[in-house]
């Protein structure tokens, strides 16, 4: 229980950061960018937390959690690359 727990909290809070920055690579513009991906990143921590409780085990939590921050990760990373080039 006390790992569902942790990967509620602290997993659900990373994947609605990463989900927050993934939205920065959305053809909008910048202000309208991070307002989506605030509002967006309740919605995942959310629905992360909700998955975390409804999976069968802890380790299927565990792997839903990295299985849906690997795509964010990559969003992520082509934001970052493209704030560091400028």
């Amino acid at each position: 229980m006390v790992s569902r727990i942790v990967a509620a909290i602290g997993g659900g809070y990373a994947l609605g950061a990463l989900a927050s920055v993934a939205a920065l690579a959305l053809p909008a513009s910048r202000p309208q960018a991070v307002i989506g991906g605030m509002l967006g990143s309740f919605a995942v921590y959310a629905a992360a937390v909700i998955w975390v409780f409804a999976a069968r085990s802890a380790t299927r939590a565990w792997a839903g959690l990295a299985l849906a921050a690997l795509p964010l990760l990559l969003a992520c990373a082509t934001v970052w690359g493209a704030g560091a080039a400028s």
